[in-house]
């Protein structure tokens, strides 16, 4: 094992950037383009995905930000759909639409690919999730909560990613450091446990939690650790009263019948009690088929774990469909891929792509008839970088907009 003996198992910034993280392949492939004086054919790559996880109508593209990383100092030009675009895998003509192309010599990013496709299939995963969770909580408040659900080297990746997807808010401290936010949670099942065990009655936890936790810091209690759900929540606003600014309830709803009985139970016994304003805030197996009906009942914010944090990938493919020979572009692609080198055009009024070549004139929308927008942006350009992802917090400004547009 020599080094891994005293190392977590996990890549560090200068393996994923040196190609160690790459299949073996790869390397091989180098060789060979050496020995036979081929490792500078200068080649246009696209990355396209032939379908979307669990038949999904649409998904949001994330990672652009690692590729750029990734490829900073590479002799290559980048475009891309911007981070937290809207696609779909093929345009209205059923071609597959290129979200990203790379051009340069094929040696500068050959070992890359595998660690590029790697960011955009983990991070357009994530941020998809979160969208769809998001969509289907409409104005409630959706929170990440799924950092323990995947190796921890992940943990502020999963935050960004599902931040721009349109979470509210993240609980993992190094994610939200990255995103420049604060982290968000309420307290864990252990704090009343040790309350109980040495001082007698959990209750004194929330109290404690109260005077020890900054005041701008929603006081939210974990209301389901030793009696009823409903015994508790009531308890815990007589106890802070008009601090309280909601429960949290964790059991799963097989623990006692319905979720959404709970949820109803709870929020009217405080009504009547007259805690009007104290909010449900729902977490534990929840995700986007849950959330509606659990919105109906009465629930007013999520902690989603697992859900956004163990999405399902997007399967993306890196397919060379052009090279460059004595200064001139020659179409060229295996079976089943289209070859040239293409531009992604789209019709916000339709919310209608098409692809076409390069060189062919921008189309007119096939629907409306409109003028359409390129979508394929330069991020890269002879090697220098000449544009940046938008910053996280305007990137998932974007998204909630598209959401307003987009069924599940």
């Amino acid at each position: 094992m020599g080094e891994w003996e005293s190392r977590f198992i996990y890549a560090t910034f200068d393996e994923v950037k040196s190609g160690l993280t790459t299949d073996v392949y790869f390397t091989r492939t180098r060789r060979i383009l050496e020995k036979y004086g081929l490792i500078d054919a200068v080649v246009h790559a696209e990355i396209t995905t032939s379908k979307l996880p669990d038949d999904y109508r649409w998904a949001v593209f994330a990672g652009l930000r690692e590729v750029l990383k990734l490829l900073e100092g590479k002799k290559i030009t980048l475009r891309s759909l911007p981070e937290g675009e809207v696609f779909t895998p093929t345009d209205f003509y059923g071609n597959r639409i290129p979200i990203m192309t790379i051009e340069g010599p094929y040696g500068e990013f050959l070992e890359l690919e595998t660690p590029l496709l790697g960011f955009l299939a983990s991070a357009t995963g994530i941020a998809t999730k979160a969208a769809r969770v998001k969509k289907a909580a409409g104005d409630k408040i959706v929170l990440s909560f799924g950092a323990r659900r995947q190796h921890p080297a992940l943990a502020p990746f999963i935050e960004y990613y599902a931040y721009i997807g349109g979470a509210d808010g993240v609980s993992a401290v190094l994610g939200a450091q990255a995103l420049g936010i604060r982290a968000t949670g309420t307290m864990p099942h252990s704090l009343m446990i040790i309350f109980k065990a040495f001082k007698g009655d959990h209750t004194l936890a929330w109290k404690a939690f109260d005077e020890v936790v900054e005041e701008d810091v929603p006081r939210i209690v974990l209301a389901d650790t030793f009696l009823d759900e409903v015994e508790e929540s009531l308890l815990a606003a007589q106890t802070l009263g008009s601090k309280l600014w909601g429960v949290r309830l964790d059991t799963p709803g097989s623990r006692r019948g319905s979720l959404e009985e709970i949820i109803r139970e709870v929020k009217w016994k405080l009504r009547a009690k007259g805690f009007r304003d104290v909010k449900v805030v729902v977490s534990g197996g929840v995700d986007e088929y849950k959330i509606p009906s659990l919105v109906k009942a009465g629930a007013d914010a999520f902690g989603v774990g697992s859900a956004i944090s163990t999405a399902p990938p997007v399967d993306f493919a890196m397919d060379i469909t052009s090279v460059n020979r004595n200064g001139n572009w020659e179409p060229i692609a295996k079976r089943g891929k289209l070859s040239g080198r293409k531009q992604v055009y789209r019709c916000r009024k339709c919310m209608v792509d098409v692809v076409q070549l390069l060189e062919e004139e921008p189309p007119k929308c096939p629907v409306c008839g409109g003028s359409m927008e390129s979508l394929l942006e330069t991020y890269i350009e002879n090697g220098k970088p000449i544009a940046k992802p938008l910053e996280p917090k305007e990137v998932r400004r974007r998204v909630l907009e598209a959401l307003n547009r987009l069924e599940l």
